[in-house]
């Protein structure tokens, strides 16, 4: 059974979610602000965290970058503002996936649970991929470029072990968001944007700047991965 934390400073919305995470069969902790969230998952480690953006004083994406800097647990932002600033903020600080406030509690479990399920199936048969100076090591979660670590969210994880399985393919956007998220799923293509420009900073900052090239007119590919 996966626990859930849940961090809002609304009581009401935290009570709507954990009844819906619960009458779907999950476990759920709770947190009212960014400190007391940090707090609860040292106590309670979770597999999945629901993080309100909009907080008072500790907010959810400074929240995030704190939960990033030592878990690359499942990240799903709540957010009051359909509004792209907080999306995009809130994929380079490491998220997941979003839901914009006010959501539907079913829909919301739906995302939970294929997140999760991505987390569950995109270890390939082979425990390990190796491209180059790129290895990624699919049980332990590790990237590292000649054993440099690199620290990735689950969501970037998926998308350079797509295209590091596949080093000469060209994906669209459209095959990205349907191999990490799954069929029938609708999202903007900055999504993939937004993971994909976090996964050329980190990979940048390590001396690799041509990690993910563009194929104008058509998509990504892996570029290259030696120094």
């Amino acid at each position: 059974m996966n626990t859930i934390l849940i961090v809002d400073d609304d009581a009401h919305i935290r009570d709507v979610v954990r009844f819906a995470l619960e009458d779907s069969g999950f476990r759920t902790t709770e947190a009212g602000t960014g400190q007391d969230a940090l707090d609860q998952f040292l106590q309670t480690p979770a597999d999945l965290v629901v993080l309100d953006i909009g907080m008072p004083e500790m907010d959810g994406l400074e929240a995030c970058k704190e939960l990033r800097k030592s878990s690359t647990v499942p990240i799903l932002f709540l957010t009051a503002r359909d509004d792209e600033i907080d999306r995009i903020l809130g994929f380079q600080l490491g998220g997941d996936d979003y839901v914009t406030k006010p959501f539907s509690p079913r829909e919301l479990v739906l995302r939970i649970k294929a997140i999760l399920a991505r987390s569950a199936n995109t270890k390939p048969q082979d425990d390990v991929t190796v491209f180059q100076d790129l290895r990624l090591d699919h049980s332990a979660h590790r990237c590292t470029f000649a054993q440099a670590e690199i620290q990735l969210t689950g969501i970037e994880f998926s998308v350079l072990t797509i295209l590091a399985k596949t080093p000469n393919r060209v994906y669209s956007r459209t095959q990205l968001i349907e191999l990490v998220y799954g069929h029938n799923t609708y999202l903007s293509g900055r999504t993939v944007d937004s993971h994909i420009r976090n996964i050329r900073q980190k990979a940048r900052a390590l001396g690799y700047p041509d990690l993910i090239q563009t194929v104008h007119g058509v998509g990504v590919k892996l570029g290259v991965c030696q120094c």
